[in-house]
């Protein structure tokens, strides 16, 4: 049978690719009845970036999330990506991490699991694939599709076949930046589909232009399986659109069955919920030839825009697309795909940013060039590698051989904040906004009561301020809800909003109260008893330690009084989700520390003085 069967990503990558994740659950469950009826081989709904997104931003529970789309979606395949050892996060994790993730996933409704490595370094996905196995789940090898000099269909054809005898049960084609040319496509489908006993599948984001074309010849030769989008969450960064698909195969030995009407309502559906993240729109949805130069996948485009748009810096866009494809070769020409795009892509905009190719250089790139992620597919750029990490010894076996059991510590750092094994891999994978996320969650009941509105002395109910106004702002006008505030006592009070429907936050500083002011149409936030810290002093000497970019303070490792050589670790700073080990210019003393965890931070700011 030649039937065509099809992936639909628009719950996962779809948005993730055009809406920078940011779809909630709640827009989801409404369609997910027609969503059913469908058809599909499966829906790609979890994994990625939506792990991430949830605790982040959303402050969704991600684990309740698939429980519910599981109930939602009885009669289809759901679907998630892992990466392999590193799972959602952007560490290599223990095998007992991984074992777990996995089988709590299977548990809580999931059916395909896509596992891929960064490096397409398949000794990083055996524990995986074994544990999906044991689960009696879908194990879907994924091919990381990138071109390079040392990359061809020689060496990806194997790949397939090493995955194959790992224990998958299909193998799939990941094209995530849309580097895919049409007979390339065909041939690379022709020679996986005869070398191979099981399924293949393609993956293709719509960036270059060229997806719809790769699809079809991979159908030709024998690639029966595909991943599309549903049309209004199509195209640009996205993928090919579902409809246009399905039409295409209509009436052909490719028919996919599939009920074109039932999908265009589906698409008028997404159509309007789009509408709500306009936000989050990328400002790359059209097509984009440029990534097959800078092979830039389809989420980091739009990632690397706003990173820079936050730095001031979105007119060297140029220049970082430039950059990219040096670093890339400098680390051994690794694939672009989470964590080795944003470890890439990161150090790019450092290089630019700072005026001086790796004056500064990120912790993770530290690590690749270690070897901590697997082998590199080439050669590394030897004299980088001595600038990054010195004489330390760079690392053969699979990294996480290095790596003891890390379950029981986990359970033990998290404490009473995790209520199940769920709650401890969520904080495994995201440590500080996973602990924010249990904290607040434990904390949100408490909240709740204290903004239950207090009788007035006719037994009526009353509130002291309006929790639910309009904001016109650039003759827009936003809708805003307070969602919960903090304790009344607290130095800094952390106010949850919801601003036209999408969640997010304010930090206060207060001595007394905060007190909304104003009435149903236009209340805005104002504070009393300010006690903000005074401004951090310029960086004017040799010794006041500064940062490269704008950025978050995640360690502070050194205190006042402390004696410190040149080189010396001082702090570790995050900027575009990549540590920065801040190193000390002088050998000195320690005279102020002028920053605390959490800190935001500027380069013109003098965080460490030493003398």
């Amino acid at each position: 049978m030649s039937k065509v069967q099809i992936t639909e990503t628009v719950l996962r990558d779809g948005h993730q690719s055009l809406l920078a994740t940011r779809m909630r659950t709640e827009d989801m469950l409404p369609v997910c009845e027609r969503l059913d009826e469908v058809g599909f081989w499966s829906l790609e709904v979890w994994g990625g970036a939506t792990f991430d997104a949830c605790l982040r931003f959303l402050k969704e529970d991600p684990w309740e999330r698939l429980r519910t789309l599981r109930k939602a979606l009885p009669n289809t395949r759901l679907q998630m990506l892992l990466r392999g050892q590193n799972l959602l996060g952007y560490r290599h994790y223990s095998d007992d991490v991984v074992r777990a993730f996995v089988q709590k996933s299977a548990d809580n409704g999931m059916d395909v699991f896509r596992i891929f490595d960064a490096l397409n370094d398949v000794r990083n996905l055996r524990v995986a694939i074994e544990s999906v196995n044991k689960a009696g789940k879908h194990a879907q090898g994924a091919i990381s599709y990138t071109t390079s000099p040392v990359h061809g269909i020689e060496q990806f054809v194997a790949m397939g076949k090493t995955m194959q005898e790992m224990g998958c049960d299909s193998i799939a084609i990941k094209d995530m930046a849309g580097l895919l040319t049409p007979m390339i496509a065909g041939e690379l489908s022709q020679e996986l589909v005869d070398a191979l006993e099981v399924p293949v599948h393609i993956h293709s984001h719509a960036t270059s232009g060229l997806a719809e074309m790769s699809q079809l010849k991979a159908i030709e030769s024998g690639c029966l399986h595909i991943d599309t989008a549903i049309s209004s969450m199509a195209g640009g960064t996205s993928h090919p659109p579902t409809e246009s698909m399905v039409a295409a195969l209509r009436g052909t030995e490719y028919d996919t069955g599939l009920d074109l009407e039932l999908l265009q309502e589906i698409g008028i559906y997404f159509y309007e919920a789009r509408k709500k993240y306009h936000q989050f729109e990328s400002d790359y949805t059209g097509v984009d030839t440029r990534v097959q130069v800078n092979q830039v996948p389809g989420g980091m485009i739009s990632n690397l825009a706003n990173q820079l748009k936050e730095q001031g810096a979105l007119n060297r866009m140029n220049s970082v697309l430039e950059e990219i494809p040096r670093v890339r070769e400098d680390l051994g020409y690794p694939p672009l795909v989470t964590p080795s795009s944003q470890i890439v892509g990161t150090q790019a905009v450092l290089n630019v940013l700072t005026g001086e190719r790796y004056k500064t250089i990120t912790n993770e790139v530290k690590l690749c060039l270690q070897g901590r992620y697997g082998k590199a597919p080439g050669s590394v750029n030897e004299a980088v590698r001595q600038q990054a990490i010195g004489n330390e010894e760079v690392i053969e076996c699979r990294p996480a051989d290095l790596l003891e059991n890390e379950m029981d510590e986990l359970r033990q750092q998290i404490g009473s904040l995790a209520g199940t094994e769920e709650d401890v891999l969520s904080y495994a994978m995201f440590p500080d906004i996973g602990r924010l996320f249990l904290k607040e969650r434990a904390e949100g009941a408490l909240q709740q009561e204290q903004l239950e509105p207090m009788p007035d002395k006719n037994g009526a109910a009353s509130s002291t301020a309006p929790t639910d106004f309009n904001v016109v702002y650039h003759g827009e006008t936003y809708h805003i809800e307070v969602k919960g505030t903090g304790q009344k006592n607290d130095s800094q009070r952390r106010f949850f909003l919801t601003l036209d429907g999408v969640p997010t936050e304010i930090l206060v500083e207060t001595l007394n109260e905060v007190v909304l002011t104003g009435g149903a149409h236009g209340a805005v936030p104002s504070k009393s008893g300010s006690n903000s810290k005074a401004q951090r002093p310029r960086a004017t000497k040799e010794g006041h330690v500064t940062t490269s970019i704008p950025g978050m303070i995640v360690e502070v490792l050194v205190e006042k009084g402390d004696e410190v050589t040149a080189g010396h670790p001082l702090l570790i700073t995050e900027a575009m989700k990549m540590e920065t080990e801040v190193q000390s210019p002088i050998s000195g003393k320690v005279v102020a520390v002028n920053v605390t965890k959490g800190d935001h931070v500027n380069p013109d700011e003098a965080l460490i003085e030493i003398e």
